[in-house]
C-alpha cells in the first residue's frame, strides 16, 4: 500500500496566491529552496556561499552611471561629512548612516546599500549612486541603477532630502554589558509534555482590560486571546534529534549513504535519505494544514560539504516535527524514529495517507474558540512571508560567511595568501609535480600522500591540519625551545633560561588562543548558525502552508449544493406524477440526496477543521518558534561571546603574567 507510488500532479502557483514557486511538491527533491549552495542536479563541488546580488562595486562600473553629469552640492556635503580622512572610499556602515538620516525605511536602506556595493567599503561613485537611489525613494520611484544612469544622461541626478546636522556618529569599541543573560540548559527529552494543554483556549479569557472592556473569543468578535497557549518555559522540554553520517553501503552502482538518527526513545536507528523522502511524503500528505519544513536536496555525485549541508538539513527537519504539538504524536514518525528495519516494517504493514481531517472533529467549543478575524490575521502573515523568507535566507548567507571567516582566521590560511604563499615556499621539484597533480583527484590519496598539506583541498568549509597557522606556531616554539636547551656559556645561564621559559609560556597560551578560536568557531557553525537557518526553514514552511492551503482547501460545496436541490425537484416532480416504476426512480434519487447532504456535511466539517488549524499553528506554533526560540538563541550567543571574549582576555593577561619576570640582562 505504501511502497506504491501515488499519482503526481505538478503544483504550479497561481498568479493570484501571490507566492513564487515553493517547495510544495509530491516529488520533495524536484528543487531546493535552502539558498545553502546546494544545486540538486550539479556534479560539481559545493561553492561557497554566493555573493549577495548587486551592481559592480568598482569605481569603473559606477562612472559610466555617473557619467559627466553635475552632481548636487548635497552629494559632496554628505560624502566630505564621513570621509573625514579624505581617502576617496568610506565603510558601509558611514553608507548607511547618512541615508539613516532621510527618513527612509530600514529595508529600503538595507536595499540601496546592497545594491551599491557587496564590499565592506564604499568607493566616491558608490557613495553618489546610492544618494541618488535615496532621492528616487523619497519620491515615491522604483529604485534602479538603470534609473539613476538615465537620469544622469539627462544631467538631472535627484536631490536627497538629508539632515546632515543630525547626523549619528560612528561608534567605536565595545559596548559595555550591563546585565548577564540568563544560561539556558540545552534541549532534551523530558517527559513533561511541553504540549499538554488544550489546542484551543477556553471560552473563558483572563482579566480583563484596563478600560473595563472585556475582550471576547466567541465566534463573531475579534480576538483579543493573549498568552502563547503552552506552559511556562515550555522551550526547555523540548526533544532533540542527532543525527549523523554512518558511511557508504551497499555494492557498486548501488552503493547509498546511511545516517544514523539518535533520539531518547530508543537506540540509534540507521535511515537512508528515500526514507527520510517517505517520512516527509507521508506527514505532507497527513497533514496538509500543519506546518512542515522542508527537506534538504538530493544531488548527483555529492562532495562532503553538500553532504554535511543535507545532514544538518535533515536534523533540523525531524527537530521540529518531533516537536510539533499534533505531529509529534504521530505512529509512523514514531516508528521512523525507532523501527531498526523501516524497509521491513513498510513490507509488512499498511499505511494510510488519509488526510488529518478525516478522522478528526472540531467540537463546538473549538470552534467557537477561533476568532471571527482569523481571515485579517491571516492576511497580515501572508502578506510578509515573501519579505521574511528573502530576509532570513539572506541573514543565514551572511552569517554563514561570518562564521566560515571566523574559521578560517582560526584554523586556516586565507585562500589570497595561501595562492601567494604556497608556490613561493613550497615549490616542488619537476619530477613531483605530476604526483601531486594525480593525486588531488583522489580524496583518499590525499589524505595519506605525505604532500597533502601542501595543498589546499577543495571541500568549502573543510578544516585541513595543514593549513593551522596558530597551531604551527605552536610547534614552532616548541622546536625553538628544545634545540636552545643548552646555552653556550654553559647551563647557568640565567638569561637564556628565562628566555626559554617566556618561550614556552607563549608556545602555551598561544595553543590556548588557538583551541578558544576553533572551538568558538565551531559552536557558532553547529548551534548559532543552525539555529538561525532553523527560523528561516520555519518560514519557508509557512509559505508552503499557505501555498498548500490555496491549493487543497477548495472543494465542491456548492456544485453538491445545486446539484442537490435539483435531484429535490426531481423527486417531488417523480412523487407527484406517480407514473409507473415511481417508486424506484424515488428512492435511487432519495439515495443520492442524502449522499450528498452527508459529503456536504463532511466538507463543512472540514472547511472548519481547516480554519481551527490554520488558527492553531498561527497561534500556537508560528507565534511560539519565531519568537521565544530567537529569544533562546540571542542569549545564548551574547553569552557565549561575552565569556569567550572573557575567556580571552584571560588568557592574554595570564601571559602577560607569566613572562614579566623575563630577564633583560
Amino acid at each position: 500500500m505504501f511502497n506504491a507510488p501515488r499519482p503526481s500532479q505538478p503544483y504550479t502557483t497561481s498568479p493570484s496566491n501571490g507566492f513564487g514557486g515553493s517547495f510544495v511538491h509530491e516529488n520533495p527533491l524536484i528543487s531546493s529552496i535552502y539558498d545553502d549552495g546546494l544545486d540538486p542536479w550539479s556534479s560539481a563541488p559545493s561553492p561557497a556561499p554566493p555573493a549577495i546580488p548587486s551592481f559592480p562595486s568598482t569605481s569603473v562600473g559606477f562612472s559610466s552611471v555617473i557619467g559627466e553629469a553635475t552632481l548636487p552640492a548635497i552629494y559632496n556635503q554628505a560624502f566630505a561629512a564621513v570621509d573625514t580622512a579624505n581617502s576617496g572610499e568610506t565603510s558601509v556602515s558611514a553608507l548607511s548612516r547618512v541615508l539613516g538620516t532621510s527618513s527612509l525605511s530600514a529595508s529600503t536602506i538595507d536595499k540601496i546599500v546592497s545594491l551599491v556595493s557587496s564590499r565592506p567599503r564604499v568607493s566616491r561613485l558608490e557613495f553618489f549612486v546610492a544618494l541618488a537611489l535615496a532621492a528616487l525613494a523619497q519620491s515615491g520611484k522604483d529604485i534602479s541603477i538603470e534609473r539613476v544612469a538615465a537620469l544622469a544622461q539627462e544631467n538631472a541626478l535627484p536631490i536627497p532630502n538629508l539632515d546632515l546636522d543630525s547626523l549619528a556618529p560612528a561608534t567605536s569599541g565595545f559596548g559595555q554589558y550591563t546585565s548577564s543573560p540568563r544560561g539556558l540548559p540545552s534541549r532534551a527529552f523530558s517527559t513533561d509534555d511541553p504540549w499538554s494543554v488544550p489546542k484551543f483556549p477556553s471560552a473563558t479569557v483572563a482579566s480583563p482590560p484596563a478600560d473595563g472592556n472585556a475582550g471576547s473569543v466567541l465566534n463573531g468578535a475579534p480576538s483579543s486571546i493573549s498568552g502563547t497557549g503552552l506552559p511556562k518555559e515550555w522551550w526547555k522540554k523540548l526533544e532533540t534529534v542527532y543525527v549523523n553520517v554512518l558511511g557508504q553501503q551497499g555494492f557498486l552502482l548501488n552503493r547509498y549513504l546511511v545516517y544514523e538518527v539518535s533520539t531518547d526513545r530508543g537506540p540509534p536507528v540507521p535511515r537512508r535519505y528515500s526514507e527520510f523522502v517517505f517520512l516527509w511524503d507521508y506527514l505532507v500528505k497527513r497533514y496538509p494544514f500543519r506546518l512542515l519544513t522542508a527537506l534538504p536536496p538530493k544531488r548527483i555525485g555529492p562532495d562532503e560539504g553538500f553532504l554535511e549541508q543535507r545532514r544538518k538539513g535533515l536534523a533540523r527537519f525531524l527537530n521540529f516535527v518531533i516537536n510539533h504539538p499534533v505531529i509529534k504524536d504521530d505512529g509512523v514518525l514514531a516508528v521512523f524514529l525507532t523501527e531498526p528495519s523501516l524497509e521491513a516494517w513498510r513490507k509488512h504493514t499498511p499505511i494510510s495517507y488519509e488526510e488529518e481531517s478525516a478522522s478528526k472533529r472540531v467540537d463546538r467549543v473549538e470552534e467557537m474558540s477561533i476568532p471571527s478575524d482569523l481571515d485579517e490575521k491571516l492576511a497580515v502573515v501572508r502578506h510578509k512571508v515573501g519579505f521574511l523568507v528573502e530576509h532570513w535566507q539572506r541573514i543565514c548567507m551572511l552569517a554563514e560567511r561570518i562564521v566560515r571567516r571566523r574559521e578560517a582566521e582560526a584554523v586556516r590560511i586565507p585562500p589570497l595568501v595561501r595562492r601567494t604563499y604556497l608556490p613561493a615556499h613550497f615549490a616542488l621539484p619537476p619530477s613531483l609535480s605530476p604526483i601531486v597533480s594525480s593525486t588531488s583527484s583522489d580524496a583518499d590519496s590525499m589524505t595519506s600522500s605525505i604532500l597533502s598539506g601542501l595543498r589546499p583541498r577543495a571541500s568549502h568549509g573543510q578544516l585541513s591540519d595543514g593549513q593551522a597557522d596558530l597551531a604551527r606556531l605552536t610547534n614552532t616554539m616548541k622546536s625553538l625551545v628544545e634545540v636552545n636547551e643548552r646555552c653556550w656559556r654553559g647551563d647557568g645561564c640565567e638569561l637564556c633560561g628565562g628566555v626559554k621559559q617566556g618561550l614556552s609560556h607563549v608556545a602555551v597560551h598561544t595553543q590556548k588562543y588557538s583551541d578558544l578560536l576553533e572551538h568558538r568557531s565551531r559552536t557558532l557553525l553547529y548551534s548559532t548558525l543552525e539555529s538561525l537557518k532553523a527560523q528561516r526553514d520555519l518560514y519557508i514552511a509557512l509559505r508552503d502552508l499557505f501555498i498548500r492551503q490555496d491549493r487543497l482547501s477548495v472543494d465542491q460545496v456548492d456544485r453538491l449544493k445545486k446539484r442537490e436541490e435539483s435531484n429535490k425537484l426531481k423527486l417531488e416532480a417523480i412523487k407527484q406524477a406517480q407514473k409507473d416504476g415511481w417508486k424506484q426512480e424515488a428512492d435511487k434519487l432519495t439515495v443520492l440526496i442524502e449522499k450528498d447532504q452527508a459529503s456536504v456535511a463532511a466538507l463543512l466539517n472540514r472547511r472548519v477543521f481547516i480554519r481551527s488549524c490554520m488558527w492553531h499553528e498561527l497561534r500556537v506554533v508560528l507565534h511560539n518558534r519565531e519568537n521565544t526560540l530567537l529569544t533562546q538563541t540571542i542569549q545564548v550567543l551574547a553569552k557565549e561571546e561575552r565569556d569567550f571574549a572573557e575567556t580571552l582576555l584571560s588568557n592574554w593577561t595570564s601571559l602577560a603574567d607569566a613572562v614579566e619576570g623575563m630577564p633583560f640582562e
